[in-house]
């Protein structure tokens, strides 16, 4: 029972300095500004988090499809047509594309460009780059000498779907008493767009059958293969085992490494420096309380006397200073998610689309990142209400008394 009078004692006693005070108007103002700075603190962490998540979300998105889960590869003596058996009969979920790469310029009549040119089959190539599916057609699959090349390659080359595009190769080949170039035309059979320009612009495919011909390359030995698959890490080392000498496997990640890395500490760097602003505005609750406590002294030091012990004084203020900052990080967590469905839905913010791979602002936060948040911020809370606290309960009643 005496448990329970103390609890509704500090329930009412907050309730009474949570209204606002005509004789102390700054106690309200100074609590009110350390809930707004709380609630903006809360809501910025959420929606930059989220902004930088949604950026790093699309740009492997489109890294992964560009890329490939894996890829083999030997920059020896190729990857022979048996060993790529091998791993579709172990795992034959798996799905394979064989490829030969070179290196090829296109020119028009005032630009050129440099590219790697793909020489795939097309149905696998297809079956696991969604973007290359997209470009092409049916109708185009079996011309030999048909390639597929980037929105950003075919503005420079002012190429359109069917037109015919002039490549040169680094073979020489004999003309009279000298060596040129080998150059070919090709039939532009699509058109892809991955949203990323340097890959629209230095990434093309073509058949296989034309760069063997072209190229005199063997039709049992490949310059890698790519691969799809749903699980890349734990297949890369079970792939890696079956390897021989001079053959290795990348994961997409590892092509990429540097970049996500950066990102990964850009996200961090940005985490602890709006968790800063949210520390700032936890001062505002510390002298609010002060204030509070020093504004109150004579009803601390009457209530004291009345019999509440040092507990009761310092839950009074610590209870104060959690409500306020609970209500601040509540409704920073609403305000922030508003903030997020109308950078969703509204073209708020416009993005370069060579630049970043979409002109619409990428918003995602995930769960681990939102409980994050809202930890950091209830820990700064709750350590920053301990000081008030103990000052309260800290008050000298026969010493206030005797002043007043």
């Amino acid at each position: 029972m005496a448990a329970l009078a103390k609890q509704k004692f500090v329930s009412i006693v907050v309730r009474h300095y949570l209204k606002y005070d005509r004789e102390n108007p700054f106690i309200f103002i100074s609590a009110l500004m350390a809930f707004l700075g709380i609630a903006a603190g809360v809501m910025v962490m959420i929606i930059a988090m989220a902004i930088t998540n949604g950026i790093q979300k699309e740009f492997k998105e489109k890294l992964f499809v560009m890329n490939y889960p894996l890829t083999v590869v030997s920059y020896t003596n190729g990857v022979d047509k048996s060993l790529i058996e091998k791993i579709h009969s172990k795992y034959p979920d798996l799905k394979l594309s064989p490829y030969y790469v070179t290196q090829a310029i296109s020119k028009n009549d005032t630009d050129i460009q440099g590219s790697m040119i793909y020489g795939v089959d097309f149905d696998k190539e297809a079956a696991i780059n969604k973007i290359f599916k997209q470009a092409i057609s049916d109708s185009n699959k079996s011309r030999k000498y048909s390639i597929v090349i980037g929105d950003a390659l075919a503005s420079e080359m002012m190429a359109k779907k069917g037109d015919k595009i002039l490549l040169y190769f680094s073979k020489q080949q004999p003309v009279g008493f000298g060596t040129v170039p080998l150059q070919k035309r090709f039939k532009v059979a699509g058109i892809f767009k991955s949203g990323l320009q340097a890959y629209d612009k230095g990434i093309a495919y073509t058949t296989q059958k034309a760069l063997r011909s072209l190229l005199k390359k063997d039709s049992n030995i490949f310059d890698g293969v790519h691969i799809y698959c749903n699980n890349p890490m734990q297949m890369k080392t079970k792939i890696a085992a079956m390897l021989p000498d001079g053959v290795n496997i990348e994961g997409w990640w590892q092509q990429n490494g540097n970049f996500f890395t950066a990102m990964e500490m850009e996200k961090k760097v940005y985490f602890l420096v709006l968790l800063f602003i949210i520390l700032i505005a936890s001062l505002n609750i510390i002298s609010s309380l002060l204030m509070t406590v020093m504004s109150r002294r004579s009803e601390i030091a009457l209530m004291r006397t009345l019999g509440a012990g040092k507990r009761e004084i310092s839950a009074i203020f610590y209870r104060l200073g959690l409500i306020i900052g609970s209500i601040g990080i509540v409704a920073g967590t609403i305000l922030g998610f508003i903030g997020m469905w109308l950078l969703k839905n509204f073209d708020i913010i416009t993005l370069p689309a060579d630049v970043y791979g979409s002109t619409k602002l990428p918003v995602d936060l995930p769960l681990s990142n939102l409980i994050l948040i809202i930890a950091g911020a209830a820990i700064i809370v709750l350590v920053s209400s301990i000081y008030p606290a103990k000052k309260a309960s800290s008050t000298d009643p026969l010493k206030v008394l005797r002043n007043e």
